[in-house]
């Protein structure tokens, strides 16, 4: 059996695609059942964010259970597979392994080291369990990855990342600004996690009055009272423009929020002598639309300004101590892995030498019914001591080869030598209750 990631994420995909693939909690199981039902894979794990949908599996071939995922994936979006061709990425066994062990130490997410991903790659798992599609394989896989991601977090601080990108682009503000952001009014737009970020950050550093806007109103309100701050509809997007500072932006829009026209409205009811109005777009796809920047006394931060400031910081520092520690973890998982494929073959073997063995000894029993008890037990301990010798150095031999890259070939070899018939794990196997432990099923790192 080996390991496949199929997905889709914000590096890949629009938005618009996102949200066609995503899979809502009242359809992962069926979606899940859905997998399982496709004749290459026989464990599936699901994770569906706002950013990404992902689908980890348990294939018996990489073909054909690629094509199934692909399927199953383009049925959930009313679509032909060949359309998503271009936003889909593939990852197997080893590759497959280094990313889930990515996304859960939070490298691979839009805020470098945000820990959000971690609930959510437990939330997927929590469910796959539950309707009983995550196995052996996956049970393994998504215990040691989210012991890695706490490990990540623990050892280092990448979770600290995520704050540098609102702290960097509110320092490149502050430059345009006199310096400060203290008693400047201010407009963070969206309530998701990284507008929670833009308020926490702008209320640490004295910026106020503090305004929220966001398209579900509730969510704004709830936040804007976290900080003492007010909340306002999107409607009134305009008005409120022409009364701030600094804005950020970090919507998971699909379209330009902050528009050239939207803007210049705003700027015609600004007083001129307050200064540039700063926005900070930190969404992606952009929430300032692109003729923005060239409006007078507009400046405008993106994602792009913000990459020079932050190459080489401390974000860049704490994510290259964060590869090394993926990179060890996954080459550990990746030996105890091979050494676990070779198992169900050493005991096929073993079995296969005991059934010779009471064949044998039953064979003498009839030819030979004047030996006695003790000779007959004599017999079988000397017999099975020679078997177990002469089987002893080849299996430990068989399991020391099998754990370095390409040991799967000694499996196959010892299978056909000896004609030997090793059954498929169950699909379903051994997956336990809680799921949220930290075991120690393989050599890792520190726990």
């Amino acid at each position: 059996m080996k390991l496949l990631v199929v997905g889709a994420s914000y590096r890949t995909a629009p938005v618009a695609t996102l949200e066609q693939l995503a899979v809502g909690p009242a359809d992962l199981t069926r979606t899940l059942d859905h997998l399982l039902a496709q004749p290459y894979v026989s464990e599936a794990v699901l994770v569906s964010t706002c950013n990404r949908v992902e689908v980890y599996a348990a294939v018996s071939g990489f073909h054909g259970g690629l094509g199934d995922i692909c399927a199953v994936l383009a049925e959930q979006a009313g679509t032909l597979p060949a359309s998503l061709a271009n936003h889909l990425y593939v990852h197997y066994d080893a590759a497959a392994v280094d990313h889930v062990f990515r996304v859960a130490a939070g490298l691979d997410s839009m805020v470098v080291g945000e820990a959000q991903i971690l609930g959510q790659l437990r939330d997927a798992y929590h469910w796959a369990s539950g309707a009983d599609s995550a196995g052996r394989l996956l049970h393994e896989l998504m215990q040691q990855a989210l012991r890695v991601g706490k490990r990540a977090h623990a050892e280092t601080g990448i979770d600290r990342a995520g704050q540098s990108v609102v702290s960097a682009a509110l320092d490149l503000a502050a430059g345009h600004l006199d310096g400060a952001l203290a008693g400047r009014p201010a407009l963070v737009v969206g309530a998701g996690a990284m507008g929670a970020l833009g308020v926490a950050t702008l209320s640490r550093l004295g910026a106020g009055p503090l305004t929220v806007t966001n398209r579900g109103a509730d969510r704004a309100v709830r936040l804007a009272e976290s900080y003492g701050a007010s909340a306002a509809p999107m409607a009134g997007l305009t008005d409120v423009l022409s009364t701030v500072d600094i804005v950020v932006a970090a919507t998971a829009a699909t379209e330009p929020v902050l528009t050239r026209e939207v803007v210049t409205r705003a700027l015609a009811d600004r007083d001129p002598d307050r200064g540039p109005l700063v926005l900070l777009d930190l969404a992606v796809p952009r929430d300032v639309e692109a003729g923005v920047a060239g409006l007078p006394g507009v400046e405008v931060i993106d994602i792009d300004r913000m990459a020079a400031v932050l190459a080489g910081g401390p974000a860049a520092a704490e994510a290259a101590a964060v590869e090394r520690i993926v990179t060890a973890e996954v080459e550990s998982f990746l030996t105890w892995l091979r050494g676990a494929d070779v198992a169900p073959t050493v005991a096929a073997l073993r079995g296969r030498a005991e059934d010779v063995v009471a064949t044998e000894l039953r064979r003498l029993a009839q030819r030979r019914p004047d030996l006695s008890d003790d000779q007959r037990a004599e017999v079988a301990r000397t017999v099975h001591r020679v078997v177990q010798r002469l089987l002893h150095q080849p299996t430990v031999r068989v399991r020391q080869l099998a754990a370095e890259p390409g040991g799967d070939q000694y499996a196959a070899l010892l299978r056909e030598l000896f004609d030997l018939q090793v059954p498929q794990t169950s699909p379903v196997d051994t997956v336990p209750d809680v799921v949220d432990t930290d075991p120690t099923p393989y050599p890792g790192g520190e726990r």
